[in-house]
């Protein structure tokens, strides 16, 4: 039994947005892609549903300015922590180093 493929976005995208033009059937992505055409459709509807959220002027660019500032305030956190245990451990291995 063949092992199963994880598909990243981009790919799932283009096979999608190939099978939504209507100039083939979706079994000729399918098997040009070597998928199997019953993956075809939650990745169609995923596109179709995704697609009016880019589309909205500031809305995904405000979602992603609040998750990003989040994670840059963790990221910050975790940088002084991590600068203090670098101290700390600078100071407890100066008698071993010979600085």
């Amino acid at each position: 039994m063949p092992k199963r493929r994880n598909r990243d976005a981009a790919f799932k995208a283009r096979v999608a947005l190939e099978a939504l033009q209507g100039e083939r059937t979706v079994a000729d992505p399918a098997t040009a892609y070597e998928v199997h055409p019953t993956l075809i459709r939650p990745w169609k509807t995923a596109l179709l549903e995704g697609a009016a959220g880019i589309l909205e002027r500031g809305g995904r660019a405000a979602a992603i300015a609040e998750v990003a500032e989040d994670t840059v305030r963790d990221l910050h956190a975790r940088i002084g922590e991590l600068a203090i245990a670098n101290d700390v451990l600078a100071r407890k291995l100066t008698p071993w180093v010979g600085k």
